[in-house]
């Protein structure tokens, strides 16, 4: 159970997102439950107004109705491939309350929901299979590095985010990708040899791993082979290789658009490193909404074994619940990855600390005002998925918007869980 500075427990998402309900409440119809009191330890500093204010709890629209649901006249089927019909597994009337282990870090006054411990059949295979794969196929990092992998736990990480995954073989899609991206970041980006200056050439290189060269056959060899020349560019070779024979040609795509995505947003980050910029805060949302998590959940109907059509995808209501869901989960990691951060070499941007220079504020209360801005975009992210599902309930639409809700919480309960890599600061 949280402690009790903690937030409540919310209703487990897995199931809560599997039953939204025909339209989205008002702030009456649904009103979230206040969060308790905190009792105040002996010797403990007096609570800052933003400390008291989050910790009141969510306002506004309240989630009570914030459910997906099947409609009763559409059926539920079964799905072994990406071209098969959409299954929605069925959802027990009462599902099991789900409690964050003793042992997890904790920030005071977030919104999230718990999630069960993934299968740790699952966990020790994929785990297993990954490393593998990482050392013996890629050969992605040196042996002293092994201690660093193995506490990623990678393999938690993806059966937490994908629980409808049908294999192993499914759930090994998303975990090669993971871990490839992460060895670009870190390669390429963060403190094992990454630097701002000539990340875009880099990058682009890395790139054509995922989307590729079409070239003059004279020039084809040299670009194959340049995909074998360091670890990252090896790991998105081989980890889309994967991908693009379980996927679609459309969901392919999709995940290419994706990525660029991304490396648009790493090659903010490293300009502004370069030249010591810091920015404002909505500028510094704004490349978090492309330097960010929004590659993963948009594999979802991947991983689960079927296809989202690429016209329901594109949606504006669809595009924005995924930018919400990506956003809000990358504020997550923001918030736990602080004080790692702050001990890194180099200065590193996060959203409590470019709040704490554009606002003015202190470091505690900028810290507080980022949890804020999490729950600001979760809720939003809710409030629109509730909207979208009622508007187009459509099996794949309801299938995919469960995903993208489980594994915004799966994302979550890893950061939560992982101490080997995350710590808190002491600002309660």
């Amino acid at each position: 159970m949280p402690d009790p500075g903690s937030s409540p427990p919310q209703p487990s998402l897995p199931a809560a997102a599997a039953r939204f309900g025909d339209h989205v409440p008002t702030h009456a119809a649904g009103v979230l439950p206040t969060t308790p009191s905190v009792p105040r330890p002996a010797a403990a500093r007096e609570p800052s107004p933003a400390l008291e204010r989050i910790l009141r709890g969510p306002s506004g629209l309240g989630t009570a109705g914030l459910h997906l649901a099947l409609p009763p006249e559409l059926p539920a089927s079964s799905a072994s491939s990406a071209s098969s019909a959409p299954s929605m597994p069925p959802e027990p009337s009462e599902p099991p309350a789900a409690e964050a282990p003793a042992d997890a870090l904790h920030i005071p006054g977030l919104y999230y929901h718990p999630v069960p411990e993934p299968d740790p059949a699952r966990v020790e295979e994929v785990s297993r299979r990954i490393k593998d794969w990482a050392v013996d196929e890629v050969e992605l990092f040196p042996d002293e590095w092994e201690g660093q992998f193995d506490g990623f736990s990678v393999g938690r990480y993806m059966v937490a985010c994908h629980p409808d995954a049908p294999t192993i073989d499914h759930l090994m899609i998303a975990t090669r990708l993971m871990v490839a991206e992460n060895a670009v970041d870190d390669c390429y980006c963060e403190d094992h040899g990454g630097s701002p200056v000539g990340l875009g050439g880099r990058l682009l290189l890395a790139h054509t791993a995922l989307d590729p060269l079409h070239a003059p056959q004279e020039y084809q060899p040299q670009w194959a082979k340049s995909l074998h020349e360091d670890a990252p560019r090896r790991a998105y070779r081989s980890a889309m290789e994967y991908f693009v024979r379980q996927s679609t040609a459309s969901q392919a795509d999709r995940f290419r658009h994706d990525m660029a995505r991304l490396h648009l947003g790493y090659l903010a980050e490293g300009a502004w490193a370069q030249t010591d910029h810091t920015p404002e805060v909505w500028e510094y949302l704004a490349m978090r909404q492309f330097n960010n998590f929004r590659p993963c959940p948009t594999i979802t109907d991947t991983i689960g074994g079927y296809e989202l059509p690429a016209d329901l995808h594109a949606q504006p209501a669809m595009q924005r619940v995924l930018a919400l869901a990506g956003n809000a989960s990358t504020i997550v990691n923001d918030l736990y990855s602080y004080t790692k951060e702050l001990a890194s070499p180099g200065r590193h941007l996060n959203l409590p600390v470019v709040i704490a220079e554009r606002e003015g504020v202190s470091d505690q209360d900028a810290y507080l005002k980022a949890i804020e801005v999490h729950n600001d975009l979760m809720r939003d992210f809710e409030a629109e998925a509730a909207a979208l599902a009622a508007s187009c309930a459509v099996p794949s639409v309801l299938r995919f918007l469960r995903g993208v809700a489980v594994w915004v919480d799966g994302n979550h309960y890893w950061h939560q869980t992982n101490t080997y890599r995350y710590s808190l600061p002491d600002f309660w």
